[in-house]
This record gives structure tokens, sequence and C-alpha cells, in this order.
């Protein structure tokens, strides 16, 4: 598939992001963690990839009265992923 096809194909149907995940992603990166976005994905995937030294931690991020969606939970159920709704839980996920 042409790269200009496939970035559509992906920005068409990557699922949208809550809009506490920027600043969620600028404080995990501020404090020195690596951050791939997994949005992308879709299907229950998990929002954030997050590599701090040699771990690496699965984050849902969510709104303060944000729910799991039944693919999310179905997902979630075979891998340990961690919801956070605000920079602090995202920091205490990853050990900071």
């Amino acid at each position: 598939m042409p790269a200009a096809l496939w970035g559509w194909v992906v920005s068409r149907f990557a699922r949208k992001i809550d809009a506490n995940q920027p600043e969620i992603v600028e404080a995990l990166e501020g404090a020195g963690c690596q951050v791939e976005s997994l949005a992308p994905l879709g299907r229950g995937a998990p929002d954030l990839l997050v590599q701090r030294g040699k771990n690496l931690y699965l984050l849902e991020v969510k709104s303060k009265d944000g729910d799991l969606t039944p693919a999310q939970r179905k997902w979630h159920a075979f891998w340990r992923v961690t919801v956070v709704r605000d920079c602090e839980a995202a920091l205490r996920a990853v050990g900071l």
C-alpha cells in the first residue's frame, strides 16, 4: 500500500484520544520516559506504551468519568494495563 494511502487509512480509523492524553504524555516525557501512542491500533489496545529504563508499561488513559469499552476489557484481561486519569497517576504507574 502506498505510504500516502496508508497514512489516510491509519488517520481515518484511528480512535479518538481522551482530552487529558497530551498532558499525560508531556508529563511522562518530561520525567524521562519514552512514550509511544498505540491509539491507531484500536480494538481495545491501550493508549500508551511507555518505556522507563528497561521496563515497559501499558497505560490506558481515561477522562475523569471515562469507562472501559467491552473491547478494552477483553484486551486488558490478557495484559497488565494500568488505567490512568491524570499526570500524577501516570507517573506513579511507571514508578515515579
